[in-house]
């Protein structure tokens, strides 16, 4: 998995009744882009993600 800063991270939920995560990749931690990330969530909270196979990688949107 690799990312960069400006990335979005998308965290499918494991369990029935709970909803998705999604937030903004601060920080890359690894090389060449690898996790960790620290994110900042949709509610302000700021978290360091070792991302699993239920996580997803949207790239920013290209600057016009």
């Amino acid at each position: 998995m690799r990312a960069s800063v400006g990335d979005r991270i998308r965290i499918h939920s494991r369990s029935v009744g709970a909803v998705d995560r999604a937030g903004d990749i601060l920080e890359v931690r690894g090389a060449d882009g690898a996790p960790p990330y620290v994110v900042r969530f949709g509610d302000g909270h700021e978290s360091l993600v070792f991302p699993g196979p239920d996580c997803l990688i949207e790239p920013r949107a290209a600057e016009d």
